[in-house]
């Protein structure tokens, strides 16, 4: 039986070089990573928020009632 080097049974291939479509595609999937982190982040925090908010009214609030305000079109003035 023949005896193989070590060099010659496992092989390691050289790195290929990082092409620029490469780097680009890297750098984009890193802004699209960090942007949907920090609107997740973002969406936990006011969601948080909204039901300590929610937590602290009353069952029913109070409707807002009109005082007639704002019912009467606006008319220009005849001269």
């Amino acid at each position: 039986m023949a005896k193989f080097a070590t060099t010659t049974l496992f092989k390691t291939s050289t790195p290929r070089a990082e092409t620029l479509m490469d780097k680009t595609t890297r750098a984009a999937t890193k802004i699209l990573y960090e942007e949907t982190e920090q609107r997740r982040v973002k969406t936990e925090r006011l969601r948080k928020a909204r039901l300590e908010r929610e937590a602290g009214l009353p069952a029913e609030a109070p409707k807002a009632t009109s005082n007639g305000a704002g019912k009467k079109p606006r008319t220009k003035a005849v001269r």
